[in-house]
């Protein structure tokens, strides 16, 4: 009986351990649906990224699909900046990748009227969003001055 009582536990966190997995799946299904329109996209614990052309979406991931949906177009941005535990850090900052530790990372889009930011889990996946948007950027940008 001792040795009944003492596996309970491990029943107990395997359970949780099977329905955590169930959920993470059910949230990544849920991701592979949504992602399906966009041309680019991305997926971790903090936030689904789409990109359709010029026009970004985001939002929370959840196992209906993301949520707190927040839209922005390309021509809408002034300035596209990485943030490393709140401080601005230039792309491609290797010396800023050593010092990352656990902070918050997230893109940074500089609007008209404030900014928006975009969380990220991986420094370096970050760092490749914020130089591909910048490139899109830039053509958008160059693209506009061509068409005055």
């Amino acid at each position: 009986m001792t040795r009944g009582l003492l596996w309970l536990p491990l029943l107990g966190v395997f359970c949780w351990l099977a329905w955590a997995g169930w959920n993470e799946y059910q949230k990544l299904e849920a991701y592979r649906i949504w992602a399906e329109p966009f041309d680019h996209a991305k997926y971790d614990i903090y936030a689904a990224l789409g990109q359709k052309g010029g026009d970004l979406v985001w939002g929370k991931p959840t196992r209906r699909g993301p949520v707190e949906l927040q839209s922005v177009t390309l021509s809408q941005v002034e300035a596209i900046r990485l943030r490393l535990g709140g401080q601005a850090i230039g792309l491609g900052d290797s010396t800023a990748a050593i010092k990352a530790g656990n902070q918050p990372i997230a893109l940074e889009l500089q609007l008209h009227d404030g900014a928006m930011q975009i969380p990220f889990t991986d420094l370096e996946l970050a760092e490749k969003w914020g130089e591909h948007l910048r490139q899109d950027w830039q053509t958008l940008q160059s693209g506009d001055l061509a068409s005055q």
